[in-house]
């Protein structure tokens, strides 16, 4: 059962839910008389953190109640909601070095995690929803651990260090009675390992979705190199529990424990798909040359590929081919072939190999690399 069916489903399970976690959680949400809580997850996975957002967003009474959760990831790319991970991400270098790629269900644009990135998601009521007050939490910890640092929440609510430098970012998500607005907070992650991800991976794409607005950015460890990553931890909790007039102190939180958080697996399981991740991108097309060449023709030649992409799926091709060069008739076998597929090289390579089989001609050859021209455009 994925998230959908959960929501459908969550009127008669939240009765059964909200049982467990009394009996499982009651330090945490039903016993406190706190009016916050923070929360520190021990887990690293990107799936497991975000699912437990949507967890404590479903399930978690915040009209009485706020709850700061802090967490990091394990190298990972996350998308916005409404984003283009072939336009936003370079997906083979991700696939080269093990980096997995998220979508989370708030807006905003995509952001590099690593275990140097600190994640903080402030949740309330719909009614007391301020990413103004939020970041205010983080400006004001920042300060009061290193009052020479120049740091200011922008009108985007991004956080700049000096004016110039990006160390964090904002996405919020607003539900009919709740919210949740997370930020990302650069303490010492890997820059490169950054800059080599974030770029597109698949050329002449043309969508409405939302795109990510590029902005140098630094770590705080290099402007204060002092500054300990528990240190940072502790100060702002502190400081949330200050700003909103809490007592207690963080709680460490395992989100993969599904006897505390019941249904945590299945949002995980959900934010993990294929259908989520590539498949709630918002429809697109791709225009592009393809460059071709043969030993046995001493000009290169062009191909230019047109594609409709809907739902992470082909839903027209075409491939205008020269003439000298491939036949159009194996060239529109070939567009056939791709229509209906995922929009993915490793099911695009599979779906063309039963045509490269039965194509035995000299042609063969050139099928092939215009095959690989086409598969390496899907990044």
């Amino acid at each position: 059962m994925m998230m959908s069916q959960l929501r459908k489903t969550l009127p008669l399970l939240r009765g059964g839910v909200q049982w467990a976690v009394s009996r499982t959680c009651s330090s945490l949400f039903m016993d406190s008389d706190s009016a916050g809580l923070v929360l520190q997850s021990q887990c690293t996975d990107v799936y497991q953190n975000l699912a437990l957002e949507d967890w404590i967003d479903s399930n978690v009474d915040l009209q009485e109640r706020s709850v700061l959760l802090l967490w990091r990831n394990q190298p990972a790319v996350v998308i916005g909601r409404h984003q283009n991970p072939w336009a936003e991400c370079n997906l083979p270098a991700m696939r080269a070095a093990g980096i997995p790629l998220a979508r989370r269900r708030s807006g905003g644009g995509t952001v590099y995690h690593d275990l140097g990135n600190l994640n903080l998601t402030f949740f309330a009521s719909k009614k007391a929803y301020d990413r103004k007050r939020n970041l205010k939490v983080v400006t004001e910890t920042l300060r009061r651990l290193q009052p020479g640092l120049d740091v200011q929440a922008t009108d985007r609510f991004d956080i700049l260090l000096n004016g110039h430098y990006k160390i964090s970012g904002t996405a919020s998500r607003l539900s009919r009675k709740s919210s949740y607005h997370h930020c990302t907070l650069l303490y010492a992650a890997d820059r490169s390992a950054l800059s080599a991800v974030l770029r597109p991976s698949c050329p002449g794409i043309q969508s409405n979705a939302t795109p990510s607005v590029p902005s140098p950015v630094v770590n705080l460890k290099e402007h204060a190199p002092s500054l300990q990553w528990e240190e940072l931890l502790g100060a702002v909790a502190q400081q949330y529990a200050s700003e909103f007039g809490l007592s207690s102190s963080s709680v460490l939180v395992d989100p993969s424990d599904d006897s505390v958080f019941p249904g945590v697996d299945l949002l995980a399981a959900e934010l993990r798909s294929w259908d989520w991740t590539f498949g709630r991108t918002p429809k697109f097309s791709v225009k592009t040359l393809l460059e071709l060449t043969d030993d046995q023709l001493p000009a290169r030649r062009s191909a230019q590929l047109c594609m409709e992409v809907k739902g992470g799926r082909i839903e027209s091709c075409e491939l205008d081919v020269p003439a000298d060069w491939l036949p159009e008739r194996l060239s529109g076998e070939l567009s056939g072939v791709l229509v209906g597929e995922r929009f993915c090289p490793h099911r695009a390579a599979a779906a063309v190999t039963a045509l490269l089989r039965s194509e035995s001609s000299e042609l063969h050859g050139r099928l092939n690399k215009l095959c690989d021209a086409v598969v390496a455009v899907m990044g």
